[in-house]
Order: C-alpha cells, then structure tokens, then sequence
C-alpha cells in the first residue's frame, strides 16, 4: 500500500473513493467501509414508483410540485426555490454565472467551490472572517462548515450580505449540512438580491446517488440559474422520491435523534482511542490526532476510508458508521 504523499494525493477533495482506496490497498478486507462522505447511513427507504417516471420525460408540474415540497421543508419563498441533479451542479452553473472577480471563502472549508470557480477564470482567496469576504466579488459561506461544524450566525450572514450587495456582489450560503444541524439557515431569510442558498438532498436522506439539490436564490439569480440548467434538470424518480421524502417531518425528526446519538457514540469511541474532537455535525465529525496520517493508512488496510487533509496532516474526518458490524471494525481498527 502506497502511504506516501503521492499515493493520498490520489483522493478527491470531495471524500467516496473507494476505487482509489482498493487501488492503494488491494488487500483491505472486503466489504470497504466509506466513512469519507459525510452521507446519511441510513437511506430514506424507497418508495414505489409508477412506471411513468422511468419511461416519460419529466413533466413540468412534477418538477414544480418537488420544488414547492422543498420550498416548504427550508422555509423559502416557492418561487426561489430551483432544482437541479444534484448541489454540486449547482456550484458548477453557478460559477459560471456569478460576477467575475474575487471569490472569497473562509477558510478552512469544502474545496468544491473554490475549484469550480478557479476552472472559470476567477480569483480565489481565502479570508479570515465575514468582514473579510464583503471585500470580495463573491463571498461563500459553508454553514455547518465542511470539516468542523463551525456555524456562522444568521444575523452576521446578514451584514455580510448587506456589504456585498453594495458593491452588486453575491452571497452564497452553501447549506449541504444544515438538515439536522441548521437552526441558522439562511432560506427563509433569504434576501432580495445578491444571494443563494443550497440545500443538499442526498447528504441528509443517505441517497447521494439519486443526484438530487436546491438552490433557494434571489431573483436576481434564479431565472439564469434555471437557463443554465436547461429543461428537464431532475430525472423523474429523483423528483417522486425528492418529493415524498421531503414532506416526511416525522422522519426526518426521527433520523435527527438517531444521528445525534450515534455523533455522541463516535466521539466516545474516538475520544477513547487518543483522538481530540474538534468539532463536526450529525452526520460526521472532524478529529485530531499527531500521527493522522499514519492513522489513516492503518484504517486504509482494515478497509476503512475516512477523509484526510493535505493541509491539516493532524486530522481526520469520520463520517457515522451504518451498521453495527462497521462499528466493530471501525472499533477494532482504531484500537489496533
């Protein structure tokens, strides 16, 4: 198994590759245990679907009725809010769409954006704080922050966005997080010009392969947003699953208590075994430890993958086992 710089360098910023994982250990037992994602492992049970939905386009009052069901669920305004295949989609159409110039984010944070706006021409940079990104062409903000949870406040989003939208910039607040962890989402505060919010359907309902987003944006956006998605954004199983999961409140009020538990129980187990807890969300936790590296191979040969940092050596991201057999190994790997 290749341990050095090169052979991790292989991983995408993005977390999930177990093809990349067997590749460097090809003798890590099987079944692999993908604790990079951040995804819910515990899949919204699927429901039956009419024959309709796999052989005919997608119809538009379907589309609009799985976005007035999200609408509902983020507490947004109906008509802002735009369905497309999946957030980072998203990120991408926007980047092309957003002023040109300066996009700023906190650091340290999810990579995605900065990549898809560096691919377009702009300038990326890293700031220090929200006064710091209203200098900025674009200002995003991931909240839950992706690795560590950290949460910025709503009202704080707010002036930020205030200062921005004086110099005609855009706020986006990327939310991929916030379904068991967003008491300050921006969505129903969402302002009239120079703001997005996105939603991540798959993290929060464990079904990341149905490639299902939102982005609740101001209307100054959508309409181009919606342009550049073209007809037909979302396959027809993905809008009847993404629209009866999303007016199930009782699971998903359910699913929140069990993550809960289950982040609680992660941190004993990490805690137990000489990790330091920094911070993270229901659906993962961020940890550090002097020997994470090194940590991160040994769970690579148990067939275990977590998320690692090329700049932040000392940590690792752990993402909530799904079954008690993964608890297990992942017991028996850290305690190794």
């Amino acid at each position: 198994m290749r341990t050095d710089s090169a052979g991790f360098a292989a991983f995408p910023y993005h977390g999930g590759a177990i093809d990349v994982a067997r590749r460097l250990a090809p003798e890590a037992p099987e079944p692999w245990i993908d604790l990079s994602t951040g995804i819910n492992p515990h899949a919204y049970p699927l429901p039956d679907l009419a024959p309709d939905v796999w052989i005919r386009l997608p119809a538009g009052e379907a589309l609009a009725g799985l976005e007035a069901a999200a609408a509902r669920r983020y507490g947004a305004a109906p008509e802002a809010v735009v369905a497309g295949p999946g957030s980072q989609a998203l990120i991408q159409a926007l980047a092309w769409l957003a002023p040109k110039g300066v996009v700023g984010g906190l650091a340290s944070t999810y990579g995605g954006h900065a990549e898809a706006f560096a691919a377009v021409g702009a300038r990326v940079a890293q700031a220090a704080s929200l006064e710091a990104l209203a200098e900025c062409d674009v200002a995003v903000v991931v909240n839950p922050n992706n690795p560590d949870g950290r949460v910025t406040g709503r009202t704080d989003l707010l002036d930020a966005h205030a200062r921005l939208v004086r110099r005609s910039g855009l706020l986006i607040v990327d939310e991929a997080f916030a379904d068991f962890d967003g008491d300050e989402s921006l969505a129903p505060f969402l302002p009239e010009t120079g703001a997005v919010v996105l939603r991540s359907f798959g993290k929060a309902f464990g079904l990341a392969g149905l490639r299902l987003g939102f982005a609740v944006a101001s209307s100054d956006v959508r309409e181009r947003l919606r342009a550049a998605l073209g007809p037909w954004p979302v396959s027809g199983p993905a809008i009847a699953i993404g629209t009866k999961a999303l007016a199930d409140l009782d699971w998903t009020a359910a699913m929140g208590e069990r993550l809960g538990a289950e982040a609680a129980r992660l941190d004993a187990l990490l805690m137990g075994t000489g990790w330091r807890i920094l911070g993270g969300t229901r659906l993962f936790r961020l940890a550090q430890r002097k020997d994470a590296d090194e940590a991160f191979a040994r769970l690579l040969s148990a067939g275990i993958l977590t998320r690692r940092f090329p700049d932040m050596r000392d940590r690792l991201r752990f993402g909530i086992p799904g079954e008690e057999a993964h608890w297990e190994r992942l017991t028996a790997a850290l305690r190794r």
